[in-house]
Parts: C-alpha cells; sequence; structure tokens
C-alpha cells in the first residue's frame, strides 16, 4: 500500500547545528536547501528546517500530558520506525550521549498499542518521538 508522505516546517535556531542533529546523528538525507532552510528526508517525508533563531520556546510548547505514567511533551513530532531500525537508533542515541525526555522504553506493556519509544530534543528544543510497534497491526489499536 502506498502511503502518502508528510511535510513538516520547523524553527531552528542554527541551521549547522541542524544538519548536524538531522543528517549526521538521526542519518536523515539533506534534500534542497537555502541559506534560510534545509529540507530532510526523515524516513521518506520532507520535514524543513527553518532559520527562526529569534524564536524563543514559549511555555505552551513545553506543555506535558500525562500517558502511560510518562510526561509526554504536547507539541512533539516523529516517526514510527520498524523493531530494528528503532533499537539501533536508541542504541545510537544513548551512544552519542542524548539526554532523553523519556528514556527508550516499553510503552502500553501487554495492552493495546504496545509500542517502544523515547524522546529528546533537538539542539534547537524541538520535541521528538520515535516510536516502533512489534506488530504493525497495533498503531491504531484500540
Amino acid at each position: 500500500m502506498t502511503r502518502p508522505r508528510f511535510h513538516l516546517a520547523f524553527p531552528v535556531r542554527d541551521l549547522s547545528e541542524a544538519r548536524a542533529f538531522y543528517g549526521d546523528l538521526l542519518g536523515c538525507p539533506e534534500g534542497r536547501s537555502s541559506d534560510d532552510w534545509v529540507d530532510f528526508d526523515f524516513h521518506g517525508h520532507q520535514i524543513v528546517a527553518h532559520l527562526a533563531p529569534e524564536t524563543k520556546m514559549a511555555a505552551e510548547a513545553r506543555a506535558t500530558s500525562p500517558v502511560d505514567g510518562e510526561a509526554v511533551p504536547v507539541r512533539h513530532f516523529g516517526v514510527i520506525l520498524e523493531p530494528a531500525p528503532w533499537r539501533a537508533l536508541a542504541e545510537r542515541l544513548v551512544a552519542a550521549g542524548t539526554v532523553f525526555l523519556i528514556e527508550p522504553q516499553t510503552r502500553f506493556k501487554g495492552l493495546a498499542g504496545e509500542q517502544q519509544t523515547m524522546f529528546f530534543l533537538d539542539p534547537s528544543g524541538n520535541a521528538l518521538e520515535f516510536k516502533a510497534f512489534a506488530d504493525d497491526r497495533q498503531v491504531f489499536a484500540t
């Protein structure tokens, strides 16, 4: 089944930091760019880091919501990976000394929607979540 790709634009304080984080650490190939923005291939989806050094992380951007005993950042984006690439990314992030908002873990263990998840910030303070399901049918389980 062919799935549509999403596009997400978000602010960053420095494009060199964004290139190092999204390109080098997360392994997202760079697409087009200008002096003010950079496209990245985010696992088949287009994300665009727009230079906005004056942007401050507003208090509402740091708001959290309780999910399975964790304080999940309300404003975040991410991707659902297969379990093996998720584990490899988690290991790479741990080895790089990433400070996690929510450490790599299993959420909803033994329940509908059981998943591996982790949350962390990019250098500009944007929250990201990467998750994986052992059974893809559980993505929208109720």
